[in-house]
């Protein structure tokens, strides 16, 4: 009997390969996959892997192409689109190992993703209707060993059917609600994809709506009144206990009152001590949003890094919504292993010495994972960018087992001919787990003098400042995270990556996150149109039933039948205003598309604009005015670029913000003639790789670089050493 284990990512294999073997895994390979076979407890075991789905939904042969409502769709596997072909290979493998198993095992991630892909593997490429589950929230040995001495017997079928529900709604309401919006357009005489999906509508409400808040706002004029002043010879500030004053007179009167005052006097000293509880566990949407606080790193780029610690190793699973950490993970266990990172061994030490282990567990629960947590293992990290994340999830868990901080606060009076001013700071009196999260903590820490009731203070001045109320802020990359699971909007793994989608369809912009002409249009036309594509109420709706599916309260077929009623009487109301539809889109797609191409003034003919243009060869640059201006400028490939607005300081031509992927924005003058540019001393030299070549200084819109001038023959580069 040979048992196949199934697995999610090829590490994965390799992680569960070696934590069963008896011996070591002979590695296998079946054109080019790596499969693993081992031998455990006398029992023949392969090991194959996936890469992500392997399959895809997609409309059936038989229902019309861009017609809308469709609802006939079917698995198909993933290698006929270009981007996935890659999966092709791994899909072969599998069927092959398939074929020698007698016995079937799913050891995906697991979760409702995972769920799915286990399940169709199993379905499709092994033939079968149901397999073993493993249940792991880490890499590691023991839990894997434990997870496959106690897999169930059956796959989650739950998590199965409510994955595949979710990918099928998400199906429907993106190919149907692109084909009425793109038909719309097409109506008016133009063609331009438009895509709005089941989740992405009501996050670009939220974004819209704060957009409008924000333009509505007017701003009220109010008044605060400070007062400097030396309090046993140490500065005081001191604010006027009115706080802020909404009529300016009222706050000229009491500065003409305290006019040319010398002193104050002391009153209502007191000293308060506040208990500050450690932070919660971390889960997915905590870390993503905490890494943006501290590192400004995008969420999505947080969950790509923390997927990648957790295939290493040296986290648990990431995809979690849960704040607790069990008993079952091993407090002590973990800590000690954590202990022998010398970063935090002194730490762990503190720790360990405080007698009991309890971490201050949050509400939040998750059926399938814990909290995030680190293994232990001695970590090898790629970049700084794994090293931040490694490390704010290790102080996390070592500050929820840490004691209380004790923070005190101090108040007084400091009364000036009758008029009240208040003086308070905050210090920290014992650190706590403030000690443990150390560089996280942000506190401001205000030390003040020591005073009694009555002590006399000198006034050293006094200062009346104006100021105006301010409209809500913009949605951040962190903000509207927490706004999407406050609303039960999306799920914590596809926030993030839901909300980059809305930018790549040009319905956003901006690090504050602003929405485009493009997108301000889309709402309102479909709040005047078609509102329900963009009700909030009705995606948590079906949120809640796919949860209800997990739980086995309700079926897939009755979710999905309730979802193709109100998909159809949506899209037949679509139809009948499909030519006002489409007029109030084409044209603000025509408005954002020239707004947001447009990077400057033309520095040739001083009249036209330069815009974003794409051609034969790519996207590049030219004046809005050809061909009477030929001004043109070549852009770097494989990148987005974005208008900044700024102009170059030394030759006055517009600057570009660059973003390659991986790699931070940056910006840089269109110019490569600029004098910012140029290379100096450089001496030519024999090309090292065609031998032939001399190797000559050449220019880029990123700046100069050596390159073979025989190029493009030979390709040979080199960075100018500076």
């Amino acid at each position: 009997m040979v048992e196949l284990i199934i697995t999610e990512k090829p590490q994965a294999a390799k992680k569960i390969a070696d934590a069963l073997a008896d011996g070591k895994p002979l590695i296998e390979k079946n054109d080019g996959v790596a499969y693993y076979s081992i031998v455990r407890k006398g029992k023949d075991i392969l090991v194959g892997c996936a890469v992500g789905h392997l399959f895809g939904l997609e409309q059936k042969e038989t229902a019309k192409k861009w017609t809308y409502p469709v609802f006939e769709v079917e698995w198909k596997p993933s290698y006929d689109k270009k981007e996935s072909a890659h999966t092709k290979k791994y899909l072969m493998t599998l069927k092959k190992l398939a074929k020698q198993a007698s016995e079937i095992t799913v050891a995906t991630d697991y979760d409702v993703e995972g769920e799915v892909i286990g399940l169709n593997v199993v379905r499709y490429a092994c033939n079968r209707k149901d397999a073993s589950r493993m249940k792991f929230s880490t890499l590691m040995k023991e839990d894997l060993v434990e997870a496959y001495e106690h897999k169930s017997k059956t796959l989650d079928w739950g998590q199965a059917n409510a994955g595949e529900t979710r990918h099928k709604l998400d199906w429907y309401n993106g190919i149907n609600y692109s084909r009425a919006l793109t038909g719309a357009v097409k109506a008016n005489g133009a063609f331009k994809i438009m895509s709005i999906g089941r989740v992405q509508g009501p996050a670009l409400k939220i974004i819209v709506d704060r957009e409008k808040e924000i333009s509505a706002f007017k701003p009220k004029p109010y008044w605060e009144i400070e007062l400097d002043a030396l309090a046993n010879k140490e500065n005081v500030v001191a604010w006027h206990k009115e706080e802020k004053f909404w009529e300016k007179p009222k706050a000229e009167a009491v500065m003409k009152k305290i006019e040319g005052a010398k002193e104050g006097i002391v009153q209502n000293t007191s000293t308060s001590e506040t208990k500050q509880a450690p932070p919660t566990p971390f889960d997915l949407t905590t870390l993503q949003t905490e890494m943006y606080r501290c590192h400004k790193i995008a969420p999505k780029r947080t969950l790509e890094i923390a997927q990648e610690l957790y295939v290493g190793g040296y986290i648990s699973y990431p995809r979690t919504s849960s704040q607790q950490y069990p008993e079952s993970i091993g407090y002590r266990k973990l800590l000690s292993l954590l202990g022998n990172n010398p970063a935090y061994a002194d730490l762990v030490k503190k720790l360990l010495s405080q007698g009991s282990l309890q971490p201050n567990n949050g509400k939040k629960t998750d059926p399938a994972h814990p909290a995030i947590y680190p293994t232990g293992a001695s970590p090898s990290l790629d970049t700084p960018q794994h090293e931040k994340l490694y490390d704010i999830i290790a102080r996390r868990f070592l500050a929820t087992f840490a004691p209380y901080a004790l923070r005190e606060t101090t108040k007084f009076d400091i009364i000036v001919r009758e008029e009240p001013f208040v003086a308070s700071g905050t210090r920290t009196k014992e650190k706590g787990w403030h000690l443990y999260y150390g560089p996280y903590v942000n506190l401001e820490e205000q030390e003040m003098p020591k005073v009694q009731n009555g002590e006399k203070v000198t006034v050293k001045k006094s200062e009346m400042h104006e100021k105006e109320t301010k409209p809500p802020a913009r949605y951040n990359a962190s903000s509207i995270l927490r706004e999407l699971e406050k609303k039960n909007l999306g799920t914590k793994s596809t926030r993030a990556s839901i909300v980059d989608t809305l930018f790549e369809r040009g319905y956003l912009h901006g690090k504050s996150i602003e929405a485009t002409e493009l997108g301000m249009r889309l709402i309102d036309t479909l709040q005047r149109h078609a509102p329900k594509i963009i009700d909030e109420e009705l995606t948590r709706h079906f949120e809640d039933e796919m949860e209800e599916i997990r739980e086995g309260k309700k079926t897939g077929e009755e979710v999905l039948e309730e979802a193709q009623a109100a998909l159809t009487r949506v899209l037949t109301e679509v139809k009948s205003k499909e030519k006002d539809i489409g007029k109030e889109l084409l044209a603000a797609h025509r408005e954002t598309q020239d707004a947001m191409s447009t990077v400057g003034a033309c520095p040739l003919c001083k009249e036209g604009k330069l815009q974003i243009r794409k051609g034969k060869f790519g996207l590049f640059i030219a004046c809005n005015r050809y061909p009477e201006c030929k001004s043109t400028f070549s852009l770097p490939s494989n990148t987005l670029v974005r208008p900044t607005e700024k102009t170059c300081e030394h030759c006055q031509h517009p600057i570009i913000q660059v973003i390659s992927r991986g790699k931070k924005p940056q910006e840089i003058c269109l110019n490569k003639e600029c004098p910012s540019k140029e290379a100096k001393d450089i001496k030519e030299k024999p090309c090292p790789t065609c031998k032939e070549g001399t190797v000559v200084v050449r220019k880029s819109v990123y700046g100069p670089f050596l390159g073979c001038n025989r190029y493009p023959a030979c390709k040979y580069t080199e960075q100018i050493k500076r």
